[in-house]
């Protein structure tokens, strides 16, 4: 029954992949990246460089990393900055094109947990998750987001210890 579950779960994440991918873009722009980790040792991985990038961005890395091993998968989803041909406004201080290609990622993000929650998989987006990503090399994206999913009686991403063990 494990092993059903499991490919359950990895069919979930492929929804979500087409989720964010076919979001709605500034532009109609394509600049999401996606990629779906499975693999124990992919994800070990990833929270051993979580808890090692806690000394640079705090301790919550920590009990980030205790959640993804208690994951079943993680989704990374991250967005290349596209340039869009508009021109900055005046009152603007940041980059159009900067600002654009995360409104994408952010819009791609609560596509890709929507269909998550619809399917009634614990998930929960992490900033934490990404930069670890980006740092190991695990997608090719200017900025990224990890979403780890669960299906367990309880949600492991509702009642984090604080401060993390």
């Amino acid at each position: 029954m494990a092993e059903e579950i499991r490919d359950m779960i990895i069919y979930v994440a492929k929804l979500m992949t087409i989720s964010a991918i076919t979001a709605p873009k500034a532009r109609g722009i394509g600049n999401i990246v996606v990629k779906i980790l499975s693999e124990k040792k992919d994800l070990e991985a990833l929270a051993s460089k979580m808890k090692e990038l806690s000394k640079i961005y705090g301790d919550y890395f920590i009990r980030d990393a205790n959640n993804v091993m208690e994951s079943d998968v993680v989704i990374l989803i991250g967005c290349k900055i596209a340039k869009t041909g508009l021109v900055k406004p005046e009152k603007w201080s940041l980059d159009v094109d900067i600002v654009m290609s995360l409104i994408n990622l952010g819009i791609a993000l609560g596509s890709a947990v929507e269909i998550a929650s619809m399917l009634n998989v614990d998930n929960r987006i992490m900033f934490s998750v990404g930069v670890a990503a980006q740092e190991l090399g695990l997608i090719d994206a200017d900025y990224v987001f990890g979403v780890p999913l669960s299906v367990k009686s309880k949600n492991i991403y509702f009642d984090r210890i604080w401060p993390p063990k």
